[in-house]
C-alpha cells in the first residue's frame, strides 16, 4: 500500500530528528503508488477511533473550540457527502475563504476527499481581487464566512455559493442562492470512498503574494504538499502528541505548512490562537496554558515578544522556530538568554515546502537559514554566469527527485519556462554558503543592486536599521545618483513617539554608519508608510519605481541626505 511507504519515511525522520547527517544519508522520498489521497489514505488512517485533540482553537475572549482526530474524520465525511450533492466533484475548484475557525479544517479535508482542488483565499480580499482570482482559478464553488457574503454580490459567475454563518441568517448583502454550511451535518454519512486521485493530480491552488508583479497562481499536487511537507515536519522538530502553534493567516501557503500538513503528518495537535489584534502577553499566556511544545512565528512576532516580559519562561515549549523572512541574530540571542531555547530559522516558498533549515539538535549559526533539508537538492547559481558556487540564486536541481516542488504556474507557460531555465527551479532569492554549508540570505535577485561598483544587499542594511528604537519597518532601495550610479536610500516607518525631523534622521543615519561598512553607507532617508501586498509584504518594486519618478523630477518628496549633516563625517573619520 502507498501509505506503508509514506509512514516508513515519516517514521525514519522521527527517529533521526536530531541526526541530520543520518537523515541526509538514509532518507528517500516515498513512492506512494499510482493513486494517493492524503485525506483518505493518511488522515483517516490515523484519525478513526483516535480521540486525541487534532485541532484546538482558543480565542482571545476565552472561548475554545476543539475537534478530535475522529471527529474531524467523521465531520469531513458528512461535509464531503453534502458537497458532492451540490456538485463538487473530482477536479472541481473550491475557493475557501474562511478565518481561523473549525470549518476551515473540515472543508480542507472534505474537498480533498472528493479529489477536488482547494483555493485557499484570505478574507482580506475585496471584490476586485475576487473577480480576478475566481476567473483565473476556474472556481466552481465558494465557501466563505457570513461576514464576506456581501463581497460576492459584485462578483459575476455561476459558481455555487456556501456560507458559514449563524443559523441561516443573511449578512449585509443579498444572501439568496447561498447554501448553509450547517446543513451538511443534519445526517450521518459513510466514510468517503477513495476518489482515485493520482499523485500528480491537482490538490491546491495558491496565489503568491505579488511583491514584484501580479500574483502568480501556483498548482500543488496530491503529493507536492502532502509528501513534500515531510521536510517541514523535520524542520519543525515535531513528534506525535506534540501541541504545535504556527502564527499565520488563513489563505496563505504558510498556514497549510504549519496549521495543517506538517503537524498532522507527525500526529500532533494543531493549536490556533485566534485574536482580533496581536497582544504579546496574551499569546505567551496561551502558549503556557495550552502546553504548546513547538512554536513557529514570523520575525515581527518574535520582535514583539522580546519587547514583552519573557521572565515567565517558555512553559512546555521545546522548539522555537522563525519563518517568513530571515531573523536578526539579536532576537535569537535575547530569546536564548531568557528561555534557554535557540530560535531555528528555515526557508521555503509558496512554490515548495521547507528546503533549507536549522534542524533540531544540529549546530545553529545565528543569522543563517541553515543547511539543505533531507531530500532537497539545493544549489546556488551565479545569476550572471550560471555557474554553481557558494554565492548566487537559491535553486533546486530538477534532475533530482523533488516532490516538494509545485507542478507549475497555472496558465503561464512563459513564467514556467523562466522559473525552470537551465534545468533548475529558480527561487529568485540570493544567498551565500560558508565552508560548513550554512546558507545566509542576501536578498531577492530583483532587490540586490550596485552602488559605486559594490553589491548592496537591502536585507543587510534593513537588519541594522530595525535595531534602532525609532524604526518599526525599513526598506532599502537604490536611488539614482549621477556619480555613483545609485546610492542606498532608506524608507522608514517610525515608531510611536517619533516624528519625521532633522534630529531623528540624524540619529538613524548615525546609528547605521556606526554599524555598516563604508560602501554600505545609507545616503538618504525618507519617512513613510510602506506599500504592501495583501499578505503584508513590502512592495519594494513600487519604491524603486518611485525613486525613478523622483530622479526624473515628475514627483517631489521630503527626504534627508547624509551630506546635510557634516557632523557625521567628523564623528566617524574616513566615512
Amino acid at each position: 500500500m502507498s501509505i506503508t511507504n509514506y509512514r516508513a519515511a515519516r517514521d525514519l525522520l522521527l527517529r533521526l530528528r536530531e541526526d541530520r547527517d543520518g537523515a541526509l544519508e538514509r532518507f528517500e522520498w516515498p513512492d506512494v503508488g499510482e493513486r494517493f489521497n492524503w485525506a483518505v489514505d493518511w488522515f483517516d488512517d490515523i484519525a478513526r477511533g483516535n480521540h486525541r485533540p487534532a485541532l484546538v482553537i482558543a480565542a482571545a475572549d476565552g472561548s475554545r473550540v476543539q475537534r478530535t482526530f475522529d471527529e474531524l474524520a467523521t465531520r469531513s465525511d458528512r461535509l464531503a457527502a453534502w458537497l458532492r450533492d451540490r456538485g463538487v466533484a473530482k477536479g472541481s475548484v473550491v475557493m475557501l475563504m474562511l478565518g481561523n475557525q473549525a470549518p476551515l479544517w473540515e472543508s480542507m479535508l472534505a474537498i480533498m476527499k472528493l479529489g477536488a482542488v482547494t483555493l485557499p483565499t484570505t478574507t482580506a480580499l475585496g471584490p476586485a481581487d475576487l473577480i480576478d482570482r475566481i476567473a483565473r482559478g476556474g472556481v466552481t464553488h465558494v465557501i466563505c464566512g457570513e461576514d464576506d457574503v456581501a463581497k460576492f454580490a459584485e462578483v459575476p459567475g455561476d459558481f455555487a455559493r456556501i456560507r458559514v454563518g449563524s443559523g441561516g441568517q443573511a449578512g449585509e448583502g443579498d444572501a439568496s442562492g447561498w447554501h448553509d454550511y450547517a446543513d451538511a451535518f443534519a445526517r450521518p454519512a459513510a466514510p468517503t470512498p477513495h476518489p482515485g486521485t493520482a499523485p500528480n493530480d491537482p490538490l491546491l491552488y495558491y496565489f503568491t503574494s505579488g511583491t514584484t508583479s501580479l500574483p502568480k497562481l501556483v498548482e500543488h499536487t496530491q503529493t507536492s504538499y502532502p509528501v513534500g511537507h515531510l521536510s517541514t515536519m523535520y524542520w519543525l522538530g515535531l513528534r506525535p502528541g506534540d501541541v504545535h502553534l504556527t502564527i499565520s493567516s488563513p489563505g496563505w501557503a504558510k498556514h497549510a505548512w504549519g496549521c495543517f500538513f506538517a503537524p498532522w503528518i507527525a500526529e500532533a495537535t494543531v493549536f490556533v490562537y485566534d485574536a482580533p489584534r496581536f497582544d504579546a502577553h496574551s499569546l505567551m499566556d496561551a502558549l503556557r496554558r495550552e502546553r504548546v511544545t513547538t512554536f513557529c512565528a514570523p520575525p515581527t512576532v518574535w520582535r514583539m515578544l522580546i519587547q514583552a516580559d519573557l521572565s515567565g519562561g517558555p512553559g512546555s515549549l521545546r522548539e522555537a522556530i522563525s519563518a517568513g523572512e530571515p531573523l536578526n541574530p539579536e532576537v535569537i540571542g535575547t530569546v536564548r538568554d531568557s528561555w534557554g531555547l535557540t530560535i531555528r530559522d528555515g526557508y521555503g516558498q509558496t512554490e515548495m515546502t521547507a528546503i533549507i533549515a536549522n534542524t533540531p539538535g544540529a549546530p545553529v549559526r545565528d543569522g543563517s537559514m541553515g543547511r539543505p533539508l533531507p531530500g532537497c537538492p539545493v544549489v546556488l547559481i551565479d545569476p550572471l554566469t550560471g555557474a554553481l558556487g557558494d554565492e548566487g540564486e537559491i535553486c533546486l536541481d530538477l534532475s533530482a527527485q523533488r516532490p516538494m516542488l509545485m507542478a507549475g504556474y497555472v496558465g503561464s507557460p512563459e513564467q514556467n519556462a523562466r522559473a525552470t531555465e537551465g534545468g533548475y527551479f529558480h527561487t529568485g532569492d540570493v544567498a551565500t554558503r560558508d565552508a560548513d554549508g550554512f546558507i545566509t540570505y542576501i536578498g531577492r535577485t530583483d532587490d540586490v543592486f550596485k552602488a559605486s561598483d559594490y553589491k548592496i544587499s537591502p536585507f543587510e542594511l534593513e537588519s541594522v536599521l530595525i535595531e534602532h528604537p525609532a524604526v518599526v519597518e525599513a526598506a532599502i532601495v537604490p536611488a539614482p545618483d549621477p556619480v555613483r550610479l545609485a546610492v542606498p536610500k532608506a524608507y522608514v516607518t517610525l515608531a510611536a513617539g517619533y516624528e519625521a525631523c532633522d534630529e531623528v534622521a540624524l540619529q538613524i543615519l548615525r546609528f547605521a554608519r556606526g554599524r555598516l561598512a563604508p560602501f554600505q553607507r545609507i545616503r538618504r532617508i525618507e519617512f513613510s508608510e510602506m506599500p504592501k501586498t495583501i499578505s503584508g509584504k513590502i512592495r519594494r518594486v513600487e519604491l524603486r519605481m518611485r525613486e525613478q519618478e523622483l530622479a526624473a523630477g515628475r514627483i517631489t518628496t521630503i527626504e534627508w541626505r547624509d551630506d546635510q549633516f557634516p557632523q557625521l563625517r567628523q564623528e566617524i573619520p574616513g566615512r
